[in-house]
């Protein structure tokens, strides 16, 4: 059927003029279609559906009333982090763009252009100088937001140049981990990254420098199995999912159920898995406390 031989589908529409809205007041449209109190100003709790004014989350640090730690950006990461939220951005190595090629609906780079676009971030892992507690530090957050904070070969030589220059600036090291494992774009070049990583905490140590790392929410596969775990104090944010691989997995391959709360962090630390858990509100203060022992 031709659009001419369309009958209309309400007595105040003609195929020639359209609806007495957009015919009469098209500003009117306009004006409806944006609400006086944009979405953004409110943000719904996960665990309890409430929803929350959003400067009053951002004043608690994009912690819930239900305690929920909410994934940050590196931005406000770092700012939450340094003394007084200064800091020197550092720039992360280049790394071949789709090396392998990977064949997919959306290609590759597209995917990468944006994951880019969407965070504001070039990959997955940002790097920062400057101090905590009075102690110099090196940081590199993981971003979730950026593909899910996959391990890539950009991602690994991000944590090697953190790495290198916390020995340059006889600095502390730490790292905030959020990940999903290693990006499967890159194959076995983003495993790699595993043994690569290894290496650089390797330099730290032979450095008698600090490798320090929290674990926020999510940890997991790759990355839990390896620098994740290889620091030498492991902190974590409350409620932070920490594995190796999904519940739904180890139950479908044992054929056993986890016990309850199996792989959260308050789990971890009463096994002994990590040190202790921090509120992000204390998590710069606790940060200075271990670096000015550490670094004495």
């Amino acid at each position: 059927m031709s659009s001419k031989d369309r009958k209309p589908s309400r007595p105040d529409e003609t195929p020639e003029s359209g609806n007495w809205l957009s015919r009469t007041a098209p500003g009117v449209r306009r004006m409806l279609a944006r609400r006086e109190t944009p979405d953004e100003l409110w943000v719904k709790c996960p665990d309890t559906a409430e929803m929350i004014y959003r400067p009053d989350l951002e004043a608690a640090l994009w912690v819930t009333p239900a305690g929920r730690h909410m994934r940050i950006a590196p931005a406000l990461r770092l700012a939450f982090t340094f003394d007084d939220g200064v800091y020197e951005r550092l720039e992360t190595p280049r790394a071949p763009q789709d090396p392998l090629g990977f064949p997919d609906k959306t290609s590759y780079p597209d995917k990468l252009l944006a994951a880019r676009k969407a965070s504001g971030e070039d990959e997955a892992m940002a790097l920062a100088a400057g101090t905590i507690g009075g102690q110099r530090a090196v940081v590199a957050v993981q971003n979730f937001a950026f593909m899910g904070g996959s391990l890539s070969p950009a991602v690994g030589e991000a944590f090697i140049a953190g790495a290198r220059e916390a020995v340059a600036r006889k600095a502390a090291f730490i790292v905030f981990t959020a990940s999903g494992g290693a990006r499967m774009q890159e194959g076995t070049l983003s495993l790699m990254q595993l043994a690569r990583t290894t290496l650089a905490i390797q330099e730290l140590k032979r450095a008698r420098l600090p490798y320090i790392v929290v674990l926020t929410d999510p940890t997991t596969a790759g990355v839990m199995a390896s620098y994740a775990m290889l620091g030498d104090i492991h902190i974590a944010e409350p409620g932070a999912l920490i594995a190796f691989t999904g519940a739904r997995v180890i139950k479908q391959t044992i054929g056993q159920t986890l016990p309850e709360g199996y792989q959260t962090a308050e789990f971890l630390e009463d096994h002994g898995v990590i040190d202790r858990i921090v509120p992000r509100g204390e998590m710069a203060a606790t940060l200075g406390s271990i670096l000015r022992v550490l670094l004495k």
